[in-house]
């Protein structure tokens, strides 16, 4: 099996963390044709977005359906608890994260440059962003992750954005409270996040490449 895709993707790094949770070697290859919209790699899926999953000579897109095809057919550790109400919670938390967390960066991203940044589209943003960081925090279970004693789906889905809105957002924005700083379940979550090894290197390694990406879009300000 290899993905597809570029670290960049909060959905490859999704992907990525659940393999590396579950002991499978699972390689990471740049899209073929050096973008999501060539023809080699329409040609593995036409949806064009990132990742793919190349699995048995055949092509899987969307993080979450390739999520489950690794966690029903790749063996290792599970990356779902065993009782079906946590695996559904599990689950749940990566629909949240996909529904009401992930559309949340944008909005703030339209108003880094402080020149011509609206105050009131501020506001609105962090209202949002807050009321979908409590939606984690209202179904989250007993935890210390997001269910249960060990980083299961639902973690893999939650930390690459909380990742993503710590070192973009909150970076920008630093009156905006955060809530992985508090005492709050997000704030024992992000605990236990930082005391798993797998966890706490890969989110390292995804704020990396958050960092990076942020300064490039910094200088495009400046410029």
């Amino acid at each position: 099996m290899k993905l597809y895709g570029a670290l960049a993707s909060p959905y490859v790094a999704r992907a990525i963390m659940l393999a590396r949770i579950k002991g499978i070697d699972l390689p990471l290859e740049p899209a073929p044709g050096g973008s999501t919209h060539s023809p080699e790699y329409l040609a593995m899926s036409p949806i064009g977005k990132m990742p793919v999953l190349e699995a048995d000579g055949r092509f899987l897109p969307e993080s979450e359906v390739i999520c489950e095809f690794l966690e029903e057919t790749g063996g290792g550790k599970p990356g779902l608890p065993s009782d079906p109400h946590e695996r559904a919670t599990s689950r749940l938390i990566a629909r949240i994260v996909d529904l009401y967390v992930a559309p949340q960066p944008r909005k703030f991203f339209q108003q880094m440059n402080p020149a011509t940044r609206d105050q009131e589209e501020v506001d609105k943003a962090a209202a949002e962003l807050d009321k979908a960081f409590g939606f984690l925090e209202f179904f989250m279970g007993a935890g210390p992750f997001c269910v249960g004693a060990e980083p299961t789906l639902g973690d893999c889905a939650a930390i690459p954005y909380v990742v993503l809105i710590q070192k973009s957002v909150f970076a920008a924005f630093p009156e905006l409270p955060d809530p992985t700083q508090g005492d709050g379940r997000l704030g024992t979550w992000w605990k236990a996040v930082q005391s798993n090894d797998i966890c706490r290197e890969s989110a390292e390694e995804y704020a990396e490449v958050v960092e990076n990406f942020m300064k490039a879009m910094r200088e495009r300000l400046k410029g």
